[in-house]
């Protein structure tokens, strides 16, 4: 019985350990949607204040990318 409590006490270590990992992943990607989601709303901000402008931004997302985070 005991060297089944210690298997589960490790188990269980190893599955809070991950289950940080994981929030703080949630936490970097929640930043960075609140981070796209003000450049996306001063972008359309922009077009609607000039909406006969030439608006060749495309690039909403120029300084923050999902791209090389895992």
């Amino acid at each position: 019985m005991e060297r089944l409590n210690s298997k589960l006490y490790v188990e269980n270590c190893y599955i809070m350990k991950e289950n940080e990992k994981l929030r703080k992943k949630a936490e970097l990607l929640n930043q960075e949607n609140q981070q796209l989601l003000v450049q996306l709303k001063q972008k359309l901000s922009k077009a609607n204040k000039n909406p006969n402008g030439s608006n060749n931004d495309n690039n909403v997302s120029s300084s923050s990318s999902a791209s090389g985070k895992s």
